[in-house]
């Protein structure tokens, strides 16, 4: 349950080494005082999740893990059962997903199914079984990491960018679903973020840290926000690509 000072006591993070999602925990772990927020990491054990672990005992969070593979959807009511084994749980961040390769994606059908697979199929998989166990509960948090690239599906990463756009109109869709029961649900839309997954790539304008989205996304929590961007920015520039013409949209070096 929610503490006297409004925070947070247990969390779940699935995709358990994310940087986003690690930052997230690590801000409500600095909220919640020393061993106040017990913290469940669900990811493929390997030495990653260890190192996740030790990150968030380090401020101050007391952690379990949870072995949790985002393609195993049989799985998913196992995992989500045994996160809330131990009683309830106040926020659940869903921080996975691969970025894949653009053109592999759309050319290659392996690679194309896995993207869609892990980035929407699996969210909805999770997304149904949480739905049931916070509803039993009556309470709750739900913090979806989504992309900017959802708002408008853009051809230099359109499968991609229809994963996030399908997982977008999901969740948005459950929170409206779960609001009547004193649920919220947050999607959050980051830009470029700087972490492991983009090392390498040319960092695009208003690119931004794992820690910043943390704050823009925990602060939405609070305040109930259904849909939030980071940095804000992002909504104005979205909130014009939206109504450019598609044979003007195309030209553009995006």
């Amino acid at each position: 349950m929610i503490n006297a000072v409004g925070s947070p006591q247990s969390l779940l993070l699935l995709g358990g080494t994310s940087e986003i999602g690690l930052a997230i925990a690590e801000n409500y772990a600095s909220q919640a005082g020393s061993g106040s927020l017990a913290v469940t990491l669900a990811a493929r054990p390997s030495e990653r999740l260890d190192a996740a672990a030790e990150r968030l005992r380090a401020a101050g969070a007391t952690v379990r893990t949870l072995a949790f593979d985002a393609r195993d959807l049989d799985s998913h009511p196992k995992v989500v059962a045994e996160a809330f084994a131990d009683g309830d749980v106040d926020v659940t961040v869903l921080a996975f997903g691969l970025l894949g390769d653009a053109e592999q994606a759309w050319q290659e059908h392996a690679a194309g199914v896995e993207l869609a697979q892990v980035n929407f199929t699996a969210p909805v998989s999770l997304g149904i079984a949480l739905a049931e166990r916070l509803r039993a509960q009556g309470h709750g948090s739900v913090i979806a990491l989504s992309s900017v690239a959802g708002e408008r599906v853009r051809r230099s990463n359109f499968v991609y960018g229809a994963t996030k756009a399908g997982f977008d109109g999901f969740f948005l869709g459950l929170g409206e679903a779960l609001r009547p029961e004193g649920i919220n649900v947050t999607v959050v839309r980051p830009g470029f973020v700087r972490t492991k997954m983009t090392e390498g790539m040319k960092a695009a304008p208003m690119a931004t840290t794992p820690e910043k989205v943390a704050e823009i996304a925990v602060a939405a929590v609070r305040h109930r926000r259904e849909l939030v961007w980071a940095p804000g920015q992002w909504r104005l520039v979205m909130s014009v690509l939206r109504h450019i013409p598609r044979p003007i949209f195309r030209k553009l070096p995006i």
